[in-house]
């Protein structure tokens, strides 16, 4: 059973329409990012399932059943950065947490040590980092030991360090067993720790499924790119083009990048390249990104 699944989800505010029929299942275990550029009706969509906005049309449900409040209390949720209390610990905003949301604070402690606050729990909030700051938040989230947690662009805001940090804990939540929804503009991000992905541009679904099928979908067989350098960049140029398996040759600084079909191996380049007298001091494959399949697909640029 899909943890959820959403059909034709619709939401119009005036004459904007924010979400059109938009449908997707989450199945469970996946780490399922809502990708699209800002102002793609994201924010809407999780807002809709987890019951803080009303769609003007259509319907989702959670394992099954339609939303009710003793379900979405078994949903970790990060909508939005909380307000926590800068002078207190850490220890004592979760307490506040667990209050409002009618949780045990007895569960405080395995929620920090999951984020790696536990050391810190006494420390005041105002003197954490912006990557500590949101990991107390997803700490935040984890109150009850839920199954299934909705983030709302977890890493917006911080510097690459804090981006890492969110990053490898998503990873170690999914390790551990839980299904997580993520939306997401950063593609670099949603490739690394999502194992499915659905594109919204304009609240239209423009593709959807594990992230390997959106990458490849409805397209041709994609083509290799490798990097590659030597210590006489104009020789080594001059040798590559005779490769009848390179499509593309591109002059980048201190290096070439070869597109070629799938027949176009480091191996086969390396080999090439020592036989003509060159050996090569850099040799990278590099894969079609989830970035180049986006805008592909949706252009580039925000949809405000």
């Amino acid at each position: 059973m899909n943890v959820l699944s959403t059909n034709g989800l619709s939401k119009n505010y005036g004459m904007v329409q924010a979400l059109n029929q938009v449908s997707f299942e989450v199945p469970r275990g996946a780490v399922y990012g809502i990708l699209g550029p800002n102002g793609s009706g994201k924010t809407t969509l999780l807002g809709i399932v987890m019951n803080v906005l009303k769609a003007s049309s259509g319907s989702y449900l959670w394992n099954g059943q339609t939303g009710h409040k003793a379900q979405r209390k078994r949903i970790g949720t990060l909508l939005e950065t909380p307000n926590f209390y800068p002078y207190l610990s850490a220890e004592r905003n979760l307490r506040i947490a667990a209050a409002i949301k009618g949780q045990d604070t007895a569960d405080i402690p395995r929620a920090l040590k999951a984020v790696r606050l536990f050391d810190r729990r006494h420390s005041a909030f105002s003197t954490y980092s912006l990557g500590m700051k949101q990991r107390l938040a997803i700490a935040s989230s984890l109150l009850g030991d839920p199954e299934v947690l909705v983030f709302d662009e977890p890493t917006n805001g911080l510097d690459p360090a804090g981006i890492a940090e969110i990053r490898q804990l998503i990873q170690q939540l999914h390790a551990a067993g839980k299904t997580i929804i993520m939306a997401s503009h950063i593609l670099d991000e949603v490739e690394k720790v999502c194992t499915h992905v659905t594109i919204i541009q304009k609240g239209h679904v423009k593709a959807g499924g594990t992230v390997h099928e959106v990458l490849h979908a409805n397209g041709p067989a994609p083509e290799t790119v490798i990097e590659i350098a030597a210590s006489d960049l104009p020789l080594l140029q001059e040798v590559v083009a005779g490769l009848q398996n390179v499509t593309a040759l591109i002059v980048k600084p201190g290096m070439l990048q070869l597109t070629g079909t799938a027949d176009l191996t480091p191996q086969l380049v390396n080999r090439y390249c020592f036989e003509k007298g060159i050996a090569l001091t850099y040799l990278v494959l590099k894969k079609k990104s989830l970035e180049a399949r986006f805008l592909e697909i949706t252009g580039a640029g925000s949809d405000h």
